[in-house]
């Protein structure tokens, strides 16, 4: 940052970060969030808290021994952002294959748990073989042929170097793979957030974009200083211990000795490195721009690219995340959406569910319709759930804890072999519903006018149109325009004829029917108040009240059914819990009555015939 740039300072921040794949991770004093462009075009947030152990907030102050804190649990943390970025920014384009279904199924582990580690590891590995082994069997070699180089300062000059060049080319090699270009554009749109906000504008992509790609505490200028510390501690301990050619003649034992100094001596560089950093970063003088300049230099030339406006909203996404969490301690943490293991994913589900007062066989119902698999087959069947899958499955839980009925969020549901669309507008229909549309399918005889009173979705006439197999005439009626208009889509989603009448019972019906089916309120006024949350809620009020007693359908419906049910007729009615002896006193006029049981033995259905 130049003196000019230093006095438009405004805001100073403690927030950092890093690239990860198709997005970028800000990290903040008390969390570190990433942000990442899905295959969708949607940017995921994940937003995770520091956690740091009372030993680590203490370290984590002391002068020295906080840059060696700082690099490892940095380490940690961005590798394991960069592969759970990975997995939100490829999606689904990688089949998770029979490796990961066969750790699902006899381990229970997760692939990308196993990758993460493995990848650290190897990165680990890397930075040895390259920063240390091979710099270290470069000078032997040189040695071994110019015995007189060896112990002398030309020896320490050549190591320094071959690790500069070696980390030069590396550099530069990655440079040349594409998705390492992309990650550096993002590694630009970090900086530019950054240094947007230190500048006191507005965070918008527009503002962004006109900032400096070039930060005072990157990554880079960190690598950079990191290894001239370890040029110059190396070269001193070296000479000040003599692991020299003449001291240590074995020259595996002289490659071992250096290695391990290097090795032990790694935390000290990176606290020395790490101080050095934090210094150079309170100046901005000529002095202090030119021991910056070779690491701003690398900036420009190797790590950071200028990135495209949909990069900058990434990083802004990401910076804001980190803001928020700092500025407020109670905010919950949120993960990316990636896919796992079906068993435990279910699991939680059904834990977070029960915590929320909501019956635990949505989420089976849930994670059987997203996966297509049949509910009573989900304990049964392992397999790993795609990023793609859990991601819808994570937006309808969501909505689920909003309290909104779970076929609401659905759209549809299944009643009697067919399909129904379901929202607001009318009722879920229940699974003691389809007795009733069962017998009055067993009923209905060829060329039967069959009327549906209070039809709500249409389910109960769509069903009988459907399944009756007889050239029958099917006439479905309700109070709510909107409600009618529903059932009329779910007659041509279910491709029957039905004839719809918006009406208030009969008002509007003309004619007499062979069998007329009824579903009509039946819920105690006092009694809605004390109903299911989802149900009092969101499904319509008009569905649901049937009057004081729950009963006033039922007495409209016995005053006026004898014009317009034919001799020999029947009436099917659904009704409450405790009320087929009260009902059944309404309808005196009738030849005889039946009362058929649901599934919980309670009598629900009543078949009266006139």
């Amino acid at each position: 940052m130049s003196k000019k740039e230093k006095k438009n300072k405004v805001n100073c921040t403690s927030i950092g970060g890093q690239a990860v794949m198709e997005g970028v991770m800000m990290q903040g004093r008390t969390s570190y969030c990433t942000a990442v462009r899905d295959p969708d075009g949607v940017i995921q947030v994940e937003r995770l808290r520091l956690n740091r152990s009372p030993a680590a907030q203490r370290a984590a102050k002391i002068p020295f021994v906080r840059g060696v804190v700082n690099m490892f649990s940095s380490l940690v943390r961005g590798m394991g952002a960069l592969m759970r970025s990975a997995q939100v920014a490829v999606g689904d384009d990688d089949d998770p294959g029979r490796v990961a279904g066969w750790l699902a199924e006899k381990f229970k582990v997760d692939l990308m748990q196993v990758a993460t580690f493995i990848a650290a590891l190897l990165g680990v590995a890397l930075a040895i073989a390259l920063f240390m082994i091979l710099p270290q069997v470069s000078v032997g070699w040189i040695t071994g042929a110019f015995p007189a180089l060896g112990g002398s300062v030309w020896e320490f000059v050549l190591l320094g170097v071959f690790k500069l060049v070696i980390f030069l080319a590396y550099l530069g090699l990655i440079l040349l793979l594409k998705d390492i270009q992309r990650l550096y554009r993002y590694h630009g749109a970090e900086h530019k957030t950054i240094n947007c906000y230190e500048k006191g504008l507005p965070l918008t992509p527009e503002n962004v974009q006109t900032c400096s790609r070039i930060h005072d505490r990157c990554g880079t200028s960190f690598l950079f200083i990191v290894l001239i510390v370890n040029i110059v501690i190396i070269s001193l301990v070296y000479w000040g211990l003599g692991v020299t050619p003449e001291n240590i003649p074995n020259g595996v034992l002289r490659f071992l000795a250096r290695l391990g100094i290097e090795i032990v001596l790694l935390p000290v560089i990176a606290g020395v490195g790490y101080e050095i950093l934090k210094l150079l970063a309170k100046f901005h003088g000529p002095v202090a721009l030119v021991l910056k300049s070779p690491g701003i230099l690398l900036q420009k030339v190797f790590t950071t690219r200028e990135p495209d406006l949909e990069m900058i909203e990434v990083a802004v996404a990401a910076f804001n995340a980190a803001m928020a969490m700092d500025e407020n301690p109670d905010m919950a943490e949120s993960r990316f959406v990636t896919g796992g293991v079906l068993s435990p994913m279910l699991a939680q589900t059904k834990k977070t569910f029960l915590q929320n007062g909501i019956d635990e066989s949505d989420a089976e119902w849930i994670y059987s319709i997203v996966l297509g698999v049949p509910r009573s087959e989900l304990e049964e069947k392992e397999r790993v759930v795609k990023p793609s899958e859990a991601k819808k499955i994570e937006e309808i839980v969501s909505e689920r804890l909003t309290g909104r009925p779970l076929w609401y969020i659905i759209g549809d549901t299944e009643f009697y072999g067919c399909k129904i669309k379901v929202d607001e507008r009318v009722l879920i229909p229940r699974p003691e519903t389809e007795i009733l549309a069962e017998q009055a399918i067993k009923t209905v005889e060829e060329g039967d006018k069959v009327l549906d009173l209070c039809t709500g979705s249409g389910c109960i006439a769509v069903a009988i149109a459907k399944n009756a197999g007889k050239h029958i005439q099917v006439t479905a009626s309700d109070v709510s325009d909107a409600a009618i208009m529903l059932a009329k889509e779910n007659a041509a989603l279910n491709n029957v004829e039905v004839n719809f009448v918006q009406s208030d019972l009969f008002a509007k019906i003309h004619g007499r029917f062979n069998l007329i089916v009824c579903n009509p309120p039946y819920i105690k006024t006092a009694d809605i108040a004390a109903l299911q949350p989802e149900v009092r809620a969101h499904e319509p009020r008009i569905a649901l009240d049937g009057g004081d007693d729950g009963l006033d359908f039922y007495r409209r419906l016995s005053r006026e059914i004898s014009r317009y049910i034919v001799k020999g007729g029947m009436l099917m009615l659904e009704v409450g819990e405790d009320q087929a002896e009260e009902v059944l006193k309404l309808f005196e006029k009738r030849d005889y009555a039946m009362v058929v049981k649901d599934y919980q033995g309670i009598d629900r259905i009543l078949k009266i015939a006139f």
